[in-house]
C-alpha cells in the first residue's frame, strides 16, 4: 500500500462523515471501496449519474437532471445559507467542474440555472478566462503530436453504423509519454464528423482496458456501457472497462455495435 492510500485509510478511521462526490457506486473508488463500505461513518452522496447504489449511502442527493456534481455542490452551499463563503478560489473550482461537464456549455445539460450559477460566480470574483487557459492551454508539445498520431493511425470509421472507434495501445502511451489527463476529451473528436452518432475510445492501461463512449441524439451509451463493458454514466456520455486484451475487447465492441445497428441508424 502506498503512502497516499495509507493516509486515506487513516483519514477514514477518524471521519464522522464521508462525502461521495461524482460517483454513486463504490466500485468506482477501487481499492478504497471496502473501507468506505464498511466504515462506521455516514456516507453522504452528491452525484448526477444514473442508477446509484442507494443502499450504501446514509443520506444524499442523486439528480440526473443536473449538469454536474459541481452544480449540485453549488446548490448545496447556497441552499444551506452559506453562499457568502464562496471565495474566488472556490468559484474557480466550481466553474471548472460545470464548464468541463457541459462541454464548455454546449451540451443540453447547460440549463438556465447553470448560466445563472456562472453569473453569480462571476460576481463573486470568478476569472473564467484563467480557468479555461489552465485547463485547455496548458499541455506539452508531445500531447498535440500524440493526438495527431492517434487521429491519423488509430481511428476507424464505420459509416454503415454511424460509429467511430479510437483505440490506443500501450506502446503509444509510452512513445509519447502520455500522462493522466492527456487523453481527456479525445473521445469527442469523432463526433465532429458529419453523420457520426456514436464515438468510442479504448485505452490499453496496465490493469485493464478503459472505455469512453459519447453519442449524439437518441443513442443511450449509459445502457450500452452497462450491457457490454461493466460501466455506465449518462445517456450521451458513459465509461466502461474490460479485462480482455485490447484486440479482444475491440472485437467485442464491433460485435456490440452490430447488435445495435438499428438504434445507430
Amino acid at each position: 500500500m502506498n503512502y497516499s492510500a495509507t493516509a486515506g485509510e487513516a483519514a477514514l478511521q477518524q471521519a464522522q462523515w464521508v462525502f461521495c462526490l461524482d460517483f454513486n457506486v463504490l466500485v468506482r473508488i477501487k481499492h478504497m471501496a471496502n473501507s468506505v463500505r464498511n466504515g462506521s461513518f455516514d456516507r453522504i452522496l452528491i452525484d448526477h449519474h444514473q442508477q446509484p447504489e442507494s443502499a450504501v449511502f446514509t443520506w444524499g442527493i442523486s439528480d440526473t437532471g443536473k449538469s454536474s456534481t459541481c452544480e449540485m455542490v453549488y446548490d448545496f452551499i447556497v441552499g444551506s445559507g452559506y453562499s457568502d463563503r464562496i471565495t474566488p478560489a472556490i468559484a474557480d473550482c466550481l466553474y471548472a467542474g460545470v464548464m468541463t461537464d457541459t462541454g464548455s456549455f454546449r451540451f443540453p445539460s447547460a440549463s438556465a440555472a447553470v448560466h445563472r450559477m456562472v453569473g453569480d460566480l462571476k460576481e463573486r470574483g470568478l476569472k473564467h478566462t484563467i480557468v479555461h487557459e489552465n485547463i485547455y492551454d496548458n499541455f506539452l508539445e508531445n500531447r498535440l503530436r500524440f493526438i495527431g498520431h492517434i487521429l491519423l493511425h488509430r481511428m476507424d470509421l464505420y459509416y454503415e453504423y454511424n460509429t467511430a472507434l479510437i483505440y490506443i495501445p500501450k506502446k503509444d502511451l509510452l512513445r509519447y509519454e502520455v500522462k493522466t489527463g492527456d487523453t481527456e476529451g479525445l473521445v469527442n473528436y469523432p463526433l465532429s464528423i458529419q453523420g457520426i452518432k456514436l464515438a468510442a475510445l479504448v485505452i490499453d492501461r496496465d490493469e485493464e482496458r478503459k472505455w469512453s463512449f459519447r453519442s449524439k441524439g437518441d443513442f443511450d451509451v449509459n445502457t450500452f456501457a452497462r450491457t457490454y463493458f461493466e460501466g455506465g454514466g449518462h445517456y450521451n456520455a458513459a465509461g466502461g472497462r474490460s479485462s480482455d486484451p485490447l484486440d479482444v475487447t475491440i472485437q467485442r465492441f464491433i460485435e456490440a455495435m452490430r447488435e445495435n445497428a438499428l438504434q445507430l441508424q
